[in-house]
């Protein structure tokens, strides 16, 4: 019988280069992370403990929990090691279930395979013991089992998670090039926004950094958004443990929130898009909605606000020479009006960032997809041009 009480080796992974922000999320949830790598965290957790980090993790990508490591040696292995486990403890032979890899062993050019081994042998220890085989496939639908695998160790996990949780799930009209949910939170945490003050978001786009400002404000989680998992079709499953979680996510909210959040854009389709993502989140009127030229935002008074711009950089929607003049006119606008602000600018072409006219006090990296990017942050003060 599969316990889920019982714990035992947790690994959250995450985008490259986001695991310090995930380390701080874990802590500041109550947990205490064992090991912090490149592209995730190991900690000590239950599966009901797994449960409640998939619906609270702004940052992660999956959440899986350890069924087995051992010794592999070679691609030939595979079945033989994999059909010795008890798979019946963990799913009933009606259960689907798929399987994913990552390999990086010199007897494996096509991780495909492995996946492929690794069904063969699940189905087979259940058509020996019960006559009758569980469907498997492609789709995160179900179950689902992953494995890792780096020269001779290898390490079998459930994915609690099934579907990434790095979407968030609000966003139903994505628009042009959007920023994905768990970037946007990791941004918006490199750049200290705890959900109070002021926050101003030109050029919004889909608008997923006003949203997930917005939702850190007011408290709510990304397992508002979701209600299917891998966690819910294995053996041992309580749904009640589900459900209290998920009630409790509702009970935190707060929308009386200490914070104005702006969000800008010129064009009428973000405006529309942007808008209709927040109801979906349910956080539109928490938020200011302003169509125009970013140069003409009014921004409100304050001495901590917070201007996070991500403009096109090139590489997805436009061409360097003709975004030129729109950084330099960016920067135009944080000397001009960013007085009692730290500017921030989300980019992949630094290039360009070097139009604004502005020298970053900080250069933190992250990757956009696979483009390597930089949050800028400036340091904004009164007649900037002299002091910066």
């Amino acid at each position: 019988m599969n316990d889920f009480g019982q714990k035992g080796k947790v690994v959250i992974t995450c985008k490259d280069r986001f695991a310090p922000y995930l380390e701080q999320e874990l802590v500041t949830l109550g947990f205490k992370p064992k090991v912090v790598f490149r592209t995730g965290v190991e900690l000590y957790a239950s599966l009901n403990e797994c449960i409640f980090l998939n619906l609270h993790l702004r940052t992660a990508s999956h959440v899986l929990f350890e069924i087995k490591s051992f010794y592999l040696r070679h691609a030939d292995d595979i079945y033989r090691r994999v059909k010795a486990l008890p798979w019946e403890q963990y799913i009933t032979n009606e259960t689907y279930f798929s399987v994913s890899s990552h390999v990086e062993n010199e007897s494996v050019d096509n991780p495909l395979f492995v996946n492929v081994r690794i069904k063969d042998a699940i189905v087979d220890r259940f058509r020996e013991n019960s006559g009758v085989r569980p469907n498997s496939g492609s789709e995160y639908d179900g179950a689902v089992f992953q494995l890792f695998w780096k020269d001779t160790q290898a390490s079998l996990y459930i994915n609690t998670s099934g579907e990434t949780i790095a979407k968030h799930g609000y966003r139903k009209i994505p628009g042009q090039a959007p920023m994905l949910e768990a970037l946007a939170s990791v941004t918006l945490m490199a750049a200290g926004w705890d959900g109070k003050g002021v926050l101003v978001n030109p050029m919004c786009g889909s608008g997923t950094v006003a949203i997930e400002a917005a939702m850190i404000a007011s408290n709510r989680y990304p397992g508002l958004y979701r209600d299917r998992y891998s966690f819910q079709f294995f053996i041992g499953y309580d749904d009640k443990v589900y459900r209290d979680y998920k009630e409790d996510l509702f009970s935190k909210i707060n929308d009386n929130i200490i914070a104005t959040i702006i969000a800008n854009d010129i064009s009428d389709q973000a405006q529309l898009i942007s808008q209709e993502n927040a109801k979906e989140a349910g956080v539109n009127d928490l938020i200011a909605f302003v169509k125009g030229d970013f140069a003409d935002i009014p921004l409100p008074e304050t001495e901590d606000g917070i201007i996070f711009i991500n403009p096109e950089y090139g590489e997805r929607l436009g061409q360097e020479i003709e975004l030129e003049e729109t950084y330099k006119r960016i920067g135009d606008f944080l000397k001009q009006k960013g007085e009692g602000y730290t500017g921030f600018i989300f980019t992949g072409n630094l290039e360009l960032a070097k139009k604004i006219g502005l020298k970053a006090k900080r250069r933190m990296e992250f990757y956009n997809g696979t483009i390597d990017c930089r949050l800028l942050k400036y340091e904004l003060y009164k007649g900037s041009r002299e002091k910066q």
